[in-house]
């Protein structure tokens, strides 16, 4: 499955779900840019108790059987960022995350392995089954490293297939 966060695919419909939902002043969302790519932004704060901001949006359909990676191709801030799985269509429940950190002003694609992936609950690491990629009902984005302020990552791909040739 290929998720293409350019002009000519399909929008998911992504939502906002920052560290608003206890009380604190984060916020962020996913918008396409004018020059045709998406952007995960916002801007981080760390008062009342704050420090997070994430997007998530259901599939339309699941991973390939047997796959193993997932392939994104990113343009990043310096930051540090997660990508979040959920294996079902619940509100709250285990999130599979796996950190990135994308070079700053570059398009790069970064590769996170199905080993990569770590079971949390609300941000603390759980005992779980392992993720199972073919099994992945929703994708998100998250920001939690600590550091206030503006953020921007934009987003060209997410595949369960290489985007750039090997070579």
């Amino acid at each position: 499955m290929n998720i293409d966060f350019t002009a000519e695919g399909s929008p998911l419909p992504w939502r906002a779900i920052d560290d608003r939902v206890m009380g604190g002043l984060s916020k962020s969302e996913l918008v396409m840019t004018p020059a045709g790519f998406s952007v995960f932004k916002g801007v981080v704060s760390l008062a009342q108790g704050g420090g997070f901001a994430s997007v998530r949006a259901p599939l339309p359909q699941s991973f390939a059987v047997g796959s193993k990676a997932l392939y994104l191709q990113v343009l990043g801030d310096g930051r540090r960022y997660k990508l979040a799985l959920r294996m079902d269509s619940e509100w709250d429940g285990v999130s599979y995350q796996a950190a990135f950190q994308p070079p700053d002003g570059a398009w790069t694609e970064i590769v996170l392995c199905d080993a990569d992936f770590s079971p949390t609950f609300r941000g603390c690491g759980v005992s779980a089954p392992d993720v199972q990629l073919w099994q992945v009902r929703q994708i998100g984005f998250i920001l939690a490293d600590r550091q206030s302020g503006r953020f921007a990552l934009g987003l060209k791909r997410l595949s369960d297939r290489p985007m750039f040739s090997r070579g």
